[in-house]
């Protein structure tokens, strides 16, 4: 079954906390063909989200790449269901400042327990990659 980018939206709507939601994030893409799921999700910029020097927060964007790892899982799954960080390892490459993130969450193997995928963050209007993130993530139902 194929997922909707408005059906991933009410996903994230109906199962985050407050504090995710703030983020703003929206789903842009979703891409469920070929060997990896993808969900690409933006992480508006927002001055609150920034730190001292104007850059955004790296818990930003660790929160926004754990975030798109639960679309994706999703979408590769057919649809929501309970599941947990199990690990998550983050590296950042460069400060975003002023500029929109793009998110991509790609779903490198999906089990019956466990998922596994890899998150990469891109500053929108240089187009650089700002971090890369993997992630293991338990299925509980």
């Amino acid at each position: 079954m194929t997922m909707t980018t408005a059906e991933a939206d009410k996903i994230l709507s109906a199962n985050f906390a407050p504090w995710v939601l703030e983020l703003g994030l929206s789903v842009e893409a979703l891409d469920s063909h070929g060997p990896g799921t993808r969900a690409t999700l933006r992480l508006p910029w927002s001055d609150g989200l920034a730190r001292e020097g104007g850059a955004l927060s790296g818990q930003a964007l660790m929160a926004a790449a754990d975030t798109a790892t639960v679309i994706a899982v999703s979408a590769a799954r057919g649809a929501y269901g309970p599941m947990t960080t199990v690990q998550q390892s983050t590296s950042f490459q460069r400060a975003v400042t002023g500029s929109d993130v793009l998110i991509e969450a790609v779903v490198t193997k999906l089990g019956r327990r466990m998922a596994f995928a890899d998150i990469t963050m891109t500053d929108e209007r240089s187009g650089d990659i700002a971090a890369r993130a993997s992630t293991v993530y338990a299925l509980l139902g």
